[in-house]
């Protein structure tokens, strides 16, 4: 039970081992996940028009990428586009965005890091143009920690390599990031982890926001927070199959 240490151990025991009669997700390639990915935080504010990417780097050091010129929401897993550690095309006729370089340094230079993910996401991004970083009012906000590197240095786009390395250097071995009057980012070793931070640094940014326009609150301490905490090695449990199976309802086809 350690992968879910921190959550109600009763549930954990109760549930994890046996999490039901049915199978909660069909069998989906990888593409097929990345598509989801992508579609599944579409949802959750990750979605300013055509920008941001998502990185999934595989057991044999290819990465999977979504294509420059499709909006997250619209994509499929026929779009996703296969790339060489190199950042080169290897099997699509669509194009990547030049600020790939980003995530291909990160990638390189941290073992730890099997998935990228940028956006100017909406609740988050209104924290990172203020320069400042949310507090943690609630349970749903405190899931990855109180930690939020605030990158302040950004000039320009991330196709300059030395600002992409700075960048990089900056984060550290922190788990996600603002990027100062950018956006956000976040890793993770895989799909399950990356999405319950994303969603979590949006929750938080959000709930934040709208506790200062009430007109303030107390935050949790750093102490509650780490009660609240999840051990988020492989996500909240059972969280990814249920935003998967919403966008599956939605339209089945995007898995194709």
């Amino acid at each position: 039970m350690k992968k879910y240490e921190g959550l109600n151990q009763a549930m954990v025991e109760q549930f994890a081992p046996r999490p039901g009669r049915h199978a909660l997700l069909p069998e989906l390639s990888e593409k097929a996940q990345v598509a989801l990915m992508c579609r599944m935080l579409v949802r959750e504010g990750w979605n300013e028009h055509i920008a941001g990417h998502i990185t999934y780097r595989l057991e044999n050091g290819n990465i999977l990428t979504n294509p420059w010129e499709l909006a997250w929401e619209e994509l499929t897993a026929s779009d996703i586009v296969t790339l060489d550690p190199d950042g080169k095309v290897i099997d699509s006729d669509w194009n990547v965005t030049p600020a790939i370089g980003l995530h291909l340094q990160l990638h390189a230079q941290r073992e730890d890091v099997h998935v990228v993910i940028h956006n100017h996401a909406h609740w988050s991004g209104i924290w990172a143009c203020m320069q400042r970083v949310p507090a943690v009012f609630d349970q749903a906000s405190a899931y990855c920690g109180v930690e939020l590197p605030l990158y302040n240095e950004y000039e320009g786009t991330f196709e300059d390599q030395d600002k992409s390395s700075s960048a990089i250097q900056a984060l550290g071995d922190a788990k996600w990031a603002l990027l100062a009057n950018h956006g956000s980012l976040v890793v993770g070793k895989d799909l399950r982890q990356a999405h319950l931070r994303a969603i979590t640094l949006e929750w938080r940014s959000k709930r934040a926001y709208e506790v200062e326009l009430a007109g303030g609150g107390t935050p949790l301490s750093d102490e509650e927070v780490n009660k609240l905490t999840i051990a988020d090695q492989n996500g909240f449990p059972f969280c990814w199959e249920a935003m998967a199976r919403r966008e599956l309802r939605r339209d089945p086809g995007l898995v194709e």
